[in-house]
């Protein structure tokens, strides 16, 4: 029964601002960063990692907050018997802390690094890939892990349970037809804002070259460049195939019902992050006006109840859970099940470090127990520092390949964590041009 003794938290950056990997209308130059943590346990060999992930500067206010959890972590044992909701309410209900949150913030974000680890050190324990330690869970299990509170409104837990019952006699079937052909994805890595034109088009014939079918451009700076750039993006990939736009937040609700209007003429599946995400009229009010544009968003929605607003308005036509914006893995399932209640797909977002090899396992396990559906329902996925992990993501084509070692597949090899660990890891100190 491994008890948690002790965390170590790291500061951990990779400087792409340097090739302007992840540069968008919002962030021109980030450093895709991680406030890392370890739960180090009394059984030897056994612990528990999970991330938080930012861009760079303030990666240090996650790190601190992490810290300021720690007494709430220390002594919980994690065993076949764990109450993962109970887990999840002793750490987001500390009656001071919750004064800098309440479930937002830094804190909360500090909040799903630890949480996950505690998943991954759980799924690690049962010698389980995340994703199939939750399929495996009963329905009732499930509704045991999911905070209700606040959501009710939206999604009673009897409505939960019946949607989990449903879909228990055929998981099965899903399970086998995932592990032979993967899960749905698309690409985020040719569009970045500062890359050159011809380093899009480069891009995107090595992406089509490999099979990839659905391709999602960064637009919002200036949209004499974004027609130039969506024209250019479909002369390569054709009008067979789907094409999506991301604002990163950066438009007044007018300028992106505007923007959106000149660009719907290249047929965008979505407009992603048109507005303030916490803009829920605005984002309502777009998604009437542009359709049949869909309107995605939720990398940056704070918490459940910022989604079930979002929902309950009909502002968003695809859910955009994030697994780190969100209070780790607890939050994200009662997400999912909302989302299934409203017929609203799920595409999660993972562009950023450790974000990939975190949501394969959500959208999984939303497949096969939750919205027993893939239609209209694809994974980001960015090619950057899946090299930095012990278990990287797995590709084939444009598909997501189920992981199958143990835990949440976010463990760093030992070497990446010594070299980019900020301010002094040897990708920093050896050249501080990197340090933004």
């Amino acid at each position: 029964m491994p008890k948690i003794i002790d965390i170590d938290v790291r500061d951990i950056r990779f400087p792409t601002s340097r090739s302007l990997d992840g540069s968008d209308a919002m962030n021109a130059d980030p450093n895709y960063s991680a406030a890392y943590v370890i739960l180090k346990t009394d059984t030897a060999g056994i612990e528990g990692h999970g991330l938080t992930f930012t861009i760079g500067r303030g990666n240090e206010l996650c790190v601190a907050a992490i810290n300021a959890l720690r007494p709430l972590v220390i002594g919980f044992t994690i065993d076949s018997k764990v109450d993962m909701g109970a887990f999840w309410k002793h750490v987001t209900s500390d009656s001071q802390l919750r004064w800098i949150g309440p479930e937002k913030g830094v804190i909360h974000l500090a909040t799903a690094a630890v949480v996950n680890a505690a998943w991954d050190l759980y799924a690690k324990v049962e010698n389980k890939p995340l994703w199939q330690l939750l399929v495996d869970m009963s329905p009732e299990q499930i509704i045991a892990c999911v905070p209700f509170t606040y959501i009710t409104d939206a999604l009673t837990p009897d409505e939960a349970l019946g949607i989990l019952r449903r879909n228990e006699p055929t998981k099965s079937e899903r399970q086998r037809l995932l592990l032979e052909s993967g899960y749905p994805a698309y690409t985020t890595s040719a569009g970045w804002l500062g890359y050159s034109d011809d380093k899009v088009r480069t891009l995107v014939r090595e992406r089509l070259a490999e099979g990839w079918t659905h391709f999602k451009m960064k637009v919002g700076r200036n949209l004499d460049d974004d027609v130039r750039r969506a024209q250019l993006i479909r002369e390569e990939i054709g009008w067979e195939r789907k094409l999506m736009m991301d604002a990163n937040q950066v438009w007044e609700v007018s300028d992106a019902i505007r923007f959106m209007k000149e660009l719907s003429a290249f047929k965008p599946h979505w407009i992603e992050e048109p507005t303030s995400p916490d803009d829920v009229i605005g984002h309502a009010r777009i998604a009437r006006e542009i359709a049949p544009v869909g309107v995605a968003t939720g990398e940056h929605c704070q918490n459940r109840v910022m989604f079930k607003q979002l929902l309950q308005a009909n502002a968003i036509s695809f859910c955009q859970i994030d697994s780190c914006r969100l209070g780790g893995v607890n939050e994200v399932l009662a997400v999912l099940l909302m989302a299934a209640k409203f017929g609203v797909s799920v595409c999660p977002h993972a562009g950023g470090v450790g974000l990939c090899e975190y949501v394969q396992h959500l959208s999984i396990f939303d497949y096969i127990a939750v919205s027993a559906s893939l239609e209209n329902r694809v994974v980001e996925y960015v090619d950057h520092l899946h090299e930095h992990f012990l278990h990287p993501v797995v590709m084939r084509a444009d598909r997501y390949l189920a992981p199958r070692a143990p835990g949440y597949s976010i463990e760093m090899k030992p070497e990446a964590l010594k070299r980019f660990e900020f301010p002094n890891g040897e990708a920093w100190s050896s050249n501080g041009s990197g340090a933004k």
